[in-house]
């Protein structure tokens, strides 16, 4: 077992979605429109939670995916069995995001099935929840940050010579990013390094015709808690602090992915949208 499965391994990451009770809602609520018609997408964490839920609404809007995932075999399968009913093509690329010559990879494999790349969505992520700094090994530190930043500069690294004027990256920061979690230190600030890199990268493209935005999520019911060493007590109450009173579900964070990709956002880039139960972020 190499150094990377072991860190994955060390509070059972990524996580079956097959295995959650209740099982996250990733299904689209309404029909499809054509916003991504014969687009294709590149959807990493798309094996389960919110990725899953968003290549589920982009194939109904459409798209052929590539469903990029970690660990999850039988989580993928089932995501591609879920693209293709909606009469997409999809394909899954099992890959590391925190490695530079995997993302390469994923953009020639899809570049080889599809022939181009129109979206790229930026969502895998992982968490490891500690009550003290000190209780942060460099390993863990370097593996967070390798797989939640590190990943999105090399895939636009690697794809940025195939993405055309009306091309859109969206990457998943976090409501953790604006009010902070004392026991997600190395994650939140991830998040917070998405969000600059989202608004840099914004200005760098954005001449070229490609929208940069994000993404941040508040407490949603995926894999990423239960299986990120969440404690049971934080499960139990997991999403009631936010206004609403209640966790999201994957589908709830999905159309703000979509409308980011789609022409509908056509005067948007350097954004950041906020499906997060109605906590007032101003951000």
């Amino acid at each position: 077992m190499n150094q990377t499965t072991q860190m994955i391994h060390e509070d059972a990451l990524p996580g079956h979605e097959s295995e959650l009770e209740p099982k996250p809602e990733w299904q689209p609520r309404y029909p499809g429109s054509g916003r991504l018609q014969d687009k294709v997408a590149v959807v990493t964490g798309a094996d389960s939670g919110i990725g899953r839920a968003v290549a589920a609404l982009f194939a109904r809007e459409g798209a052929d995916i590539a469903i990029v995932y970690l660990l999850e075999d039988e989580d993928a399968q089932e995501t591609r069995r879920i693209v293709e009913s909606e009469g997409r093509r999809a394909i899954v690329i099992r890959a590391d995001v925190g490695s530079r010559e995997a993302c390469d990879g994923i953009v020639e494999e899809t570049l080889h099935t599809f022939g181009r790349i129109d979206i790229l969505i930026n969502n895998a992520g992982e968490q490891h929840p500690d009550k003290d700094i000190a209780d942060i090994s460099e390993e863990q530190l370097r593996r967070t940050f390798q797989t939640n930043i590190f990943s999105m500069f090399f895939l636009v690294q690697a794809a940025r010579p195939h993405l055309k004027p009306g091309a859109a990256i969206v990457n998943c920061t976090s409501v953790t990013m604006y009010k902070g979690s004392k026991e997600l230190l190395d994650y939140s600030s991830t998040k917070g390094a998405i969000t600059a890199f989202t608004r840099s990268l914004s200005e760098n493209l954005v001449a070229d015709g490609i929208r940069v935005n994000a993404v941040a999520p508040g407490p949603i019911w995926t894999p990423l808690n239960p299986c990120g060493g969440a404690s049971k007590e934080k499960l139990e109450h997991f999403g009631e602090s936010t206004p609403m009173g209640r966790p999201g579900q994957p589908n709830e964070v999905a159309p703000s992915f979509l409308f980011l990709a789609c022409e509908d956002a056509s005067y948007m880039s350097g954004q950041v949208l906020h499906p997060n139960g109605g906590v007032i972020v101003n951000g």
